[in-house]
């Protein structure tokens, strides 16, 4: 975490850089726990989401985007503050988290100290105290994970209580903070709460999608051989709240995430418009994606957490014509600790000495030399999830390679080319060593590098 000196330092160059004119508007959108496939435009067979592809038809959008930490909270402060969890400390979901989410040097932060009029709307979860973050001119959150119908928020510090369904509350808010007379840039930060659990639509999509098939990936039937951290028994104490729960794979539950992000993207495209109707669509970056993957089953998980694809990998999408060609196709490795830097480039300023991500300015610009080859995933064990452990992970390309930190004999290793869907792991394969040990040697460097 910066001191509060390094903080006054790296905003001051900020306000320096951020002083000329024609600097961009950002819009940054994103949801909860939306796979990275939950989208038409990624192909999805049934799921129709219009104004998310509109901004990958007429902008970028990224094949291979990725979290560090594939868990809401720790996600949320990596994706503000361009830094790795073991480095921003918000490692978990939980009130323990409170105090510190308060003082997390964020962008939006640092480009209301550059002259920028900063907005949050919607769920901040870093923490489950909903009071007003540090940067923002505009506050409209919740506490914890907030809830569909008829939430409770705090409006820039006032506790109250609104009617309808949460989704729309929030795009309402965000289209008032949009439309305001201003006579400087903006910054506006739209956290959905959806599609979380408990997986609510909102009434009007109830009953999409109710024939369509399920599609399901064939490592729904992997029957964990060589997963020896999936097949340890669970506690008496897990088994019962397993139990207790709804369940995580069924088919009504992938329906009923489908359902809410309909929601979603009409959220979307009520901000796109209100953006064409102030004249500010093409002076604005806009950035959708959400905060982890899901699974729907694969390797007979639900949830996250885990290192695995489904987990990792999140939907990404941009729009900013004056930057990006329309219909780009990114296909470099890039991360949610990327996205720090690239507001901050865009508008000017230049990120502090210690973000780990790297600014997607080059290649919004079609430059892909010197981009990374690997980088660097992580957990770490939540008392109320015993049965996850602490791992640490390198992915490359082809490569990827799982330590579990507390578990001997556990760990994996996947050749992403020949087994995309992670069902055979190598970690004991005779023809593996020189990887493994190549692997191993990068998640040390990668650790070293953004200690």
């Amino acid at each position: 975490m910066l001191s509060r000196r390094s903080f006054v330092a790296g905003a001051a160059c900020a306000a320096v850089h951020g002083a000329s004119a024609g600097r961009p508007n950002i819009v940054f959108m994103f949801t909860d726990d939306q796979r990275w496939d939950s989208m038409s435009c990624a192909g999805h067979p049934f799921l129709k989401t219009p104004h998310m592809d509109r901004i990958a038809r007429e902008g970028a959008y990224f094949e291979n985007a990725f979290v560090t930490t594939p868990l809401c909270s720790p996600s949320r402060a990596s994706f503000l503050t361009g830094r790795y969890v073991h480095a921003h400390g918000v490692r978990g979901n939980g009130p323990m988290y409170n105090e510190l989410s308060h003082q997390l040097i964020t962008w939006p932060r640092l480009l209301r100290e550059a002259g920028y009029e900063t907005g949050y709307v919607g769920k901040w979860h870093m923490g489950n105290d909903g009071r007003p973050r540090p940067g923002f001119d505009r506050w409209v959150s919740f506490k914890g994970q907030g809830l569909y119908d008829d939430p409770p928020l705090n409006v820039d510090g006032q506790e109250t209580k609104a009617q309808g369904y949460m989704t729309d509350i929030l795009t309402g808010h965000a289209v008032e903070f949009l439309k305001r007379k201003r006579s400087k840039p903006f910054a506006l930060c739209v956290g959905h709460k959806a599609v979380h659990g408990p997986f609510t639509p909102a009434p009007r999509h109830k009953d999409l999608y109710s024939t369509d098939p399920i599609p399901r990936r064939p490592n729904t039937r992997d029957t964990l051989e060589g997963k020896p951290v999936l097949r340890r028994t669970a506690s008496a104490q897990e088994k019962a709240k397993k139990a207790a729960a709804p369940g995580s794979r069924g088919e009504e539950l992938i329906r009923n995430q489908l359902r809410g992000l309909v929601a979603v993207d009409e959220s979307v495209g009520e901000v796109l418009k209100a953006l064409e109707q102030t004249g500010e669509l093409d002076n604005t970056l806009v950035i959708f994606t959400s905060d982890n993957g899901y699974f729907w089953g694969e390797h007979g998980l639900g949830d996250k957490r885990f290192s695995y694809e489904e987990s990792i990998r999140i939907p990404m999408v941009m729009r900013y014509p004056k930057r990006i060609k329309p219909g780009s196709r990114i296909r470099e490795d890039v991360l949610n600790i990327d996205i720090c830097p690239t507001a901050l480039e865009l508008a000017g300023a230049r990120a502090p000495a210690n973000v780990h991500g790297r600014s997607l300015v080059p290649l919004l610009g079609g430059k892909a030399k010197g981009w990374r080859t690997s980088f660097l995933a992580e957990y770490f064990l939540e008392p109320n999830f015993e049965r996850i452990p602490t791992w640490q992970a390198v992915r490359t390309s082809r490569w990827k390679y799982t330590r579990y930190t507390e578990l001997e004999g556990m760990d994996e290793l996947y050749d992403l080319q020949a087994d995309p869907y992670e069902m055979r792991n190598l970690i004991q394969d005779a023809a593996a060593r020189k990887t493994i040990e190549e692997l191993r040697t990068e998640l040390g460097r990668l650790l070293k590098t953004t200690a």
